[in-house]
C-alpha cells in the first residue's frame, strides 16, 4: 500500500542538525571551530575597515600594526607592569564586591526579614553613580591604590547584591521545606541546601558583573595612577599613538575571554549537574 504521508512534511522523531538545534549539545570541535571563525571575520571585518576607512583624519590601525604595538609594549617591559597594576585592583576590588555580594545577596534571599531591611537602602544607593564619588574618595581615601579599590568595589557591588539575591530566591521551596521536616535548622538549611542549589548561579553573576568591574578600572586609573592598562590608554591618546590604544584595547579583551573562560569552566566542571 502507497504511503499517503506528503514527501514535504518532515515525519515525526527525525534526526535534526546539532548545528541548528535549540539548546542541543554541540561537539566541542565543532564549538571550537565556530569560534575560531567568528574571530577571524571580526579580524576581517576590521582589516577591511583600516584599509578602506583609516586616513589621517580617522586613524584606524590595521590588526598587523596593532600587534606590532603589542610586540613593542611586550617588550619594553611597560605592558606586564601595566597588567599586573590592573589585575592586582580588579582582584582586591572585585573580591571585596563579590564578598559583599555573597554575604547580602543570601540574607536577602533567604530571609524576607533580611529583604524587608535591605532593599530600600539598596534600592536608594545603587542609583547614585560611583563615578560621582571619585572626588569624595580623593578627599577620603588619599590618591594611593585605597580610592581605586574602592571605587571598583562600590561600582560593582549592587548589581552583584541584587543578582546573587535572585539566585538565592530561585532555590525550590519545597526543598527548605522538605529540609525544615527532617529537622534541619535554619543555618544548616542556608548551608547544606541554599548555597549547593545557588552556586552555579552565583558563578554566572560574578562572570556577568566582571565585565562591570573592568569598566570601573578605567574610571579608577584616571585618579592620579602612574601605570595601569587604562592610564596608558590615555598616555597614548596625548601622542596620537592609536596603534598602542587598540593594542592595549586587545589586551582588555584577551583577558576578558580567558576570564569569563575560567570561570564557565568552574561551573561546568564542579557543578556539571548544573551545566548549560
Amino acid at each position: 500500500m502507497a504511503s499517503t504521508t506528503p514527501s514535504n512534511v518532515p515525519t515525526r522523531g527525525k534526526r535534526q542538525s546539532s548545528l541548528f538545534g535549540l539548546r542541543q549539545d554541540l561537539d566541542p570541535r565543532l564549538r571550537l571551530g565556530l569560534g575560531l571563525m567568528g574571530i577571524m571575520v571580526l579580524v576581517i571585518g576590521w582589516q577591511i575597515a583600516a584599509v578602506s576607512l583609516g586616513d589621517d583624519a580617522f586613524l584606524l590601525p590595521a590588526p598587523s600594526e596593532t600587534l606590532a604595538a603589542l610586540s613593542e609594549l611586550a617588550s619594553s617591559g611597560e605592558l606586564w607592569t601595566d597588567l599586573v597594576a590592573s589585575l592586582r585592583r580588579i582582584v582586591f576590588g572585585y573580591s571585596l564586591s563579590l564578598l559583599i555580594g555573597l554575604i547580602l545577596g543570601v540574607i536577602i534571599g533567604s530571609f524576607t526579614a533580611g529583604e524587608a531591611y535591605f532593599e530600600p537602602q539598596l534600592g536608594m544607593l545603587r542609583y547614585i553613580p560611583a563615578s560621582a564619588l571619585t572626588p569624595l574618595f580623593l578627599l577620603w581615601l588619599g590618591i594611593d591604590e585605597a580610592p581605586k579599590i574602592v571605587l571598583i568595589a562600590v561600582g560593582t557591588v549592587f548589581y552583584n547584591v541584587l543578582m546573587m539575591a535572585d539566585v538565592v530566591r530561585s532555590v525550590p521551596t519545597p526543598l527548605i521545606n522538605a529540609s525544615y521536616t527532617m529537622g534541619a535548622s535554619r543555618l544548616t538549611i542556608v548551608r547544606r541546601v541554599i548555597l549547593p542549589h545557588s552556586w552555579p548561579g552565583l558563578i554566572d553573576v560574578a562572570r556577568i558583573n566582571l565585565a562591570a568591574a573592568w569598566l570601573m578600572l578605567v574610571v579608577a586609573e584616571l585618579l592620579a595612577a602612574q601605570e595601569g592598562l587604562a592610564f596608558r590608554i590615555v598616555r597614548a591618546q596625548r601622542f596620537r599613538q592609536v596603534d598602542r590604544m587598540f593594542a592595549l584595547l586587545l589586551v582588555f579583551g584577551v583577558i576578558g575571554i580567558v576570564s569569563d573562560m575560567a570561570l564557565r569552566a568552574a561551573k561546568n566542571y564542579g557543578f556539571k549537574w548544573a551545566r548549560a
